[in-house]
This record gives structure tokens, C-alpha cells and sequence, in this order.
């Protein structure tokens, strides 16, 4: 992806990181990737096709989107597609020997953490027309950000993300394919071949750390396809929740008639509203929003959740939720064809499948908003 740098007032350079709902590695150059150590700033981020079962499950490449849209940090995006296996390229292990997502790039600073990715932005993009997230040190607001953050962070979203998939008996509406679960449990019974093949794996490029952040992740699965651990962990995430609904009261009371709009933390719309709207959204694409918010039981998160929703950044980056699915299946099989010509019979299913998801898409826009 291009991207361009913008010079403030100050003579200080400006990033242009990435924008646009559903894109993987963030660029400010016009360099392709097999030169990558060469990008000056550059954010890069890989979003999969959501239900991959080998594919990392947490928010953070969202996350790190909405902070630099919250910012007003223009930039472009390009795609890594991990269904595709596309970390697993030469050009990005050299980014990114371990594959994580998201990364940025900045001069001569490659980073793939996602704490240090969002620090790294707060701290070098300053100035009067930039948003400043994290307020500043010793402040009060800063307290509450950093307390919010940790327990934000601190929430098991893959586990959500994959036991509401392997148990959808749990969730309501849950925005999920039904394919989903079957797949991942064609995955879960050949656990043990897959592995030994990666162990067995002659390709360069599949190194040590892909090997163990694979069998890691199958752990995990395997881990979370039990619905008494899923129990406990939604029933700790409803007091998470009952925590900040609390927050959000204390709010009401503390700036009582004062003209702002609240947010978790004060007046300011900081960090920890960015976090909780990305959780909330993830949520709600499980399946999980009518049991914990929009049956009643916390008209503060509903509101928040409602409000946070209108905001342009999460416009921008996250668009009608219920699109999510389509908009990550269509860009990556666009590309697969691109790869590997289909022949006239899996062209014709491929064209007829885009066309149906399509006509899904106009069918239910025409029926919300007209």
C-alpha cells in the first residue's frame, strides 16, 4: 500500500498510517514488500478471514486501526491474507520472523507488539490537530486509562472467540457461519497429522517460531472446546462488565450537569473507550450482545456501545458489523483466483457464490435502510 507523509506545523515528520475497514499491512512508501527493510514509516497489520481455524482470533489488528483513525493519521493498507498463508512469505518473516499482527514500520523501527505498536503512535504523532489517547502522565484520567487498558487487555478474546464458535448453543445471533464449527472441528480431530506434517515441513520459510506459535494456537483450541471452561470464563466477563457499567454511572454522577459527552474515563474520549469499543464489537459478532447488554440489564454499555458506534473512526474501520463476514471472504477470494486460476466449472461456483453474497448484501441493506 502507498501511504505519504504530512509535515505539521513543527518540523517534525508525520507517519501516515493505514486506513480502511479490512486491510493488512500499512505502508507510507511506494515500495513493494520483497524490499521491506528498506520502508521508511510503515504500519503493517493482518487481518484474517474471521474464523480461520489457525489464524490468531484477537481484536488487536482492529484495535491498532482505530487508534491511528482516532488520530487522523491518513495512510493506505495492504493485505496480508493468512488464510492464504501469506505470512508464511518470505518478504514478511523478514519483516516479522515471528508473524505476528499487527506491525508497524517506522523509519528503521520495525515493530510487532501490539502495546508498543499503540505506545509508539501515541508517543511520535503529536501535535494540535492530533488526538492525544493517552492523557497525560499523573493525571487522573491517565490512572483510570491505564486501569481500563490492563483489564481490557487482559480479557481471553480468542477463547470467546473459539468456544463460541465450537459451542454456538451459548450465543444468540451470533454472527458466525454454521461452516465455522464444522471446520474447526475437522481441525480439532486431525490436531495430531497436522502437526506432524509442520514437524516434517521442508519449506525454508516455515521457521522454528511458526512452528511453535502453530502448535501453541492448536493447544489453545483444544483448550477452549470445553463448555465448562467457557462457562466460567463468560460468567468472569459478565463481571467485567457489571465493573465497567459501574464506571460509566460514576461518570453520570461526576460530571452531573455538565454539557460533554461521557465516555468510560471522563469527558475525553481516550484509549481505554477505543479498547472497550473494539471488545464490544467483537462481542457482538460472537453473539454474545443480548445476554450482556442489550437485553437491559446495562443501559450504560448499551449507550456507550451505541454511541461509540457512530464515531467516524469506527465507521471508517469497522463499517455495519454485519458485513464483517462478507467483507473478509470477498477480498480473499478474489486473490486465491488471482494465485491459482479456477477452471471453468470452479469459476462458474466462484462467480455464482460472489454473486449470491452479493445479492445477500443488497437484500439485507434494502431491507434496514429502505
Amino acid at each position: 500500500m502507498q501511504g505519504r507523509f504530512r509535515r505539521p506545523r513543527r518540523a517534525r515528520r508525520q507517519l501516515t498510517l493505514p486506513s480502511g475497514p479490512r486491510r493488512a499491512w500499512f505502508s507510507t512508501t511506494g515500495l513493494s514488500p520483497s524490499a521491506p527493510r528498506r520502508v521508511p514509516p510503515v504500519c503493517v497489520r493482518a487481518l484474517p478471514m474471521p474464523l480461520s481455524p489457525l489464524s490468531p482470533s484477537t481484536p488487536t489488528p482492529t484495535q491498532v486501526r482505530l487508534v491511528i483513525a482516532e488520530k487522523g493519521l491518513p495512510c493506505d493498507e495492504r493485505d496480508v491474507s493468512l488464510p492464504l498463508s501469506e505470512p508464511k512469505e518470505p518478504w514478511f518473516m523478514r519483516l516479522n520472523l515471528g508473524e505476528e499482527v499487527p506491525v508497524i514500520i517506522h523509519r528503521d523501527n520495525i515493530i510487532s507488539d501490539y502495546d508498543q505498536i499503540i505506545d509508539y503512535v501515541e508517543r511520535t504523532f503529536t501535535g494540535e490537530h492530533v488526538a492525544q489517547l493517552i492523557p497525560e502522565t499523573g493525571s487522573l484520567l491517565h490512572a483510570r486509562v491505564l486501569q481500563y487498558r490492563e483489564l481490557l487487555d487482559s480479557l481471553p478474546m480468542d477463547a470467546y472467540t473459539h468456544g463460541c464458535i465450537l459451542h454456538p448453543e451459548l450465543t444468540t445471533d451470533s454472527m458466525i457461519p454454521k461452516y465455522a464449527t464444522a471446520e474447526i472441528r475437522r481441525h480439532l480431530a486431525n490436531a495430531s497429522t497436522d502437526l506432524m506434517k509442520l514437524d516434517h515441513e521442508e519449506e525454508p520459510q516455515l521457521s522454528e517460531p511458526y512452528l511453535s506459535k502453530q502448535k501453541k494456537l492448536m493447544a489453545k483450541i483444544l483448550e477452549h472446546d470445553n463448555v465448562n471452561y467457557l462457562k466460567k470464563i463468560l460468567g468472569e466477563l459478565a463481571m467485567v462488565l457489571d465493573q465497567i457499567e459501574a464506571e460509566l454511572e460514576k461518570r453520570k454522577l461526576e460530571y452531573e450537569g455538565q454539557k460533554c459527552e461521557l465516555w468510560l474515563c471522563g469527558c475525553v474520549f481516550t484509549l481505554a473507550d477505543v479498547l472497550l469499543g473494539a471488545t464490544l464489537h467483537r462481542l457482538k459478532f460472537l453473539g454474545l450482545s443480548k445476554k450482556y447488554w442489550e437485553d437491559g440489564s446495562r443501559p450504560n454499555l448499551q449507550s456507550f456501545f451505541e454511541r461509540v458506534q457512530r464515531r467516524f473512526a469506527f465507521r471508517k474501520v469497522l463499517g455495519d458489523i454485519h458485513t464483517t463476514l462478507l467483507s473478509a471472504v470477498i477480498p480473499n477470494a478474489f486473490r486465491l483466483v488471482k494465485r491459482k486460476p479456477p477452471s471453468f466449472f470452479g469459476a462458474s461456483f466462484l462467480m455464482g457464490s460472489l454473486g449470491g453474497m452479493g445479492y445477500f448484501a443488497y437484500w439485507y441493506l434494502k431491507k434496514k435502510y429502505i
